[in-house]
């Protein structure tokens, strides 16, 4: 399953409402996602909350290069799904190796 980010709208804080290409819509929380160099400007909500979607990526972007692989935000998104546990482990994603 490929996965691609169709919509994106900011909410408030570090909260993004999401629409994926399977059709699913949830909110994720990056705010404890928020380190490192790239993603140092995005606490500066201001800055945050300019994000766009970017077509070529599929994804969420910034204008300082700052993005989010889709297959993460969607895992962020609806990690408590237990529904979506094949997936997330197929693309490796569970909460041991994640936190």
């Amino acid at each position: 399953m490929f996965i691609q980010v169709k919509n994106a709208r900011y909410l408030e804080d570090y909260k993004i409402e999401i629409e994926f290409s399977d059709g699913k819509k949830g909110i994720v929380d990056l705010s404890d996602e928020l380190y490192g160099e790239v993603f140092e400007p995005l606490k500066d909500k201001n800055f945050f909350s300019k994000i766009k979607v970017d077509k070529d990526l599929e994804t969420i972007t910034w204008e300082n290069g700052a993005d989010f692989a889709p297959e993460y935000l969607y895992y962020k998104t609806f990690k408590d799904n237990k529904n979506l546990e094949p997936q997330f482990k197929k693309w490796e994603f569970t909460n041991a190796n994640i936190f």
